[in-house]
């Protein structure tokens, strides 16, 4: 898995450097061939300015920029209240996964099993392919994360009749 996030890296970089290679031709054009447009402004939201969304079994989401529901990049924040933790799902675009606040419990399968779930502090991040199930949460204390991904975004929910969020125990 880390060798997958690791080549997602490497070819992000890669398309970096391409576009900076074409920012680089782009200099020897003349002015009045590159079309003008204008500059998008610096956007700064402070944590008093998180507009948060309730959700189902005490869930908090924010969208701090973009929409996940639209092409793009987005940046969401999920907390997690005690013991709460989403259930399988999956994603069908990558997403990375910061912590902002508590410990942060991820499950790489279709289980809700605590015991099979990996504990990451403050400051960890975890790089979720597209496609892969998973399920993460809280266990004892309040949790919050930020996630970056590009929209549009769909969640497909393993056991959907059993809600997005709640208390994890062992389904297999």
């Amino acid at each position: 898995m880390i060798t997958k996030a690791l080549n997602k890296i490497s070819q992000i970089t890669t398309a970096t450097l391409m576009i900076a290679g074409m920012g680089v031709s782009l200099l020897n054009t003349p002015s009045s061939a590159i079309a003008q447009t204008p500059p998008l402004p610096f956007v700064s939201i402070k944590n008093s300015e998180i507009k948060w969304v309730e959700k189902e079994n005490g869930i908090r989401s924010a969208v701090i920029f973009g929409d996940p529901d639209k092409p793009g990049y987005y940046i969401t924040r999920n907390i997690f209240p005690p013991g709460v933790m989403s259930t399988p799902h999956s994603h069908d675009q990558d997403r990375f996964v910061t912590v902002i606040r508590g410990t942060w419990y991820a499950g790489t399968n279709a289980n809700w099993d605590t015991s099979e779930t990996v504990a990451m502090p403050q400051g960890s991040t975890m790089f979720h392919p597209k496609d892969a199930v998973h399920y993460d949460g809280s266990l004892n204390d309040e949790v919050e994360v930020q996630i970056i991904g590009m929209g549009p975004m769909t969640t497909k929910y393993i056991y959907s009749n059993i809600g997005k969020f709640g208390k994890p125990r062992k389904m297999n």
